[in-house]
């Protein structure tokens, strides 16, 4: 299936929705100790910025299982990202309601705006059609860079694109499928494929194609 990348689509001066993966660890005290999560999807952010456009950036941390659990709040997220663009992050407390479409609603080009936890709501997980309409009434186009969460049936990854005309996948999203169909297309040999991670039923699949 051909993807479109954020580069492929005129943008300009309109509201980006960009699916992140802000899955970062925290250490007891709830201080983010790695921020390659962060970093990976800055060329998104900053092309869109240079495109004067409007950045709505949803994820999900951790797993608070539907339920608002302080502890999984990306409010240090959008401290940590401020000072990463070097310009005002702000942040809504919700990624869905009055509150949030106001906030979203008041965004000027260049803006960027961090949405609080996704998982905070079932529905998220549950893949459901009105969440994920309410998700896309917030942007124009919907673009997808979060590669590690790709995958999921989750109405930020699915939901959301039945009720949004344009869509495709950031920078990150790219590197990782080009570097993806190279390795299976063309790899240099020996080859040799790692395998890692505990659910052993999800990459039987990927094992299956591999071993072609």
């Amino acid at each position: 299936m051909a993807v479109k990348y954020i580069d492929q689509l005129d943008i300009h001066n309109k509201k980006l929705l960009i699916r992140v993966d802000f899955n970062v660890p925290m250490d007891k005290d709830g201080n983010i100790t790695d921020d390659t999560r962060i970093r990976c999807v800055l060329p998104t952010i900053n092309y869109a910025l240079q495109e004067k456009a409007g950045v709505i950036l949803i994820s999900h941390l951790g797993r608070p299982k539907g339920k608002r659990v302080s502890e999984f709040s990306l409010a240090k997220v959008a401290k940590r990202l401020s000072i990463l663009l070097n310009k005002n992050v702000k942040f809504a407390p919700d990624c869905i309601g009055e509150e949030t479409e106001k906030m979203v609603r008041d965004i000027s080009s260049g803006d960027v705006i961090l949405l609080e936890n996704l998982r905070f709501h079932p529905e998220e997980e549950k893949n459901d059609e009105d969440f994920g309409k309410q998700l896309a009434e917030l942007a124009d186009i919907y673009i997808n860079d979060a590669f590690a969460t790709a995958h999921r049936s989750h109405a930020s990854n699915s939901a959301v694109t039945h009720y949004i005309d344009r869509s495709g996948g950031g920078f990150l999203l790219k590197n990782e499928m080009d570097y993806f169909e190279r390795a299976v297309t063309d790899p240099s040999r020996p080859f040799v494929a790692i395998f890692g991670g505990a659910k052993v039923k999800g990459k039987l699949n990927a094992l299956t194609n591999i071993i072609k």
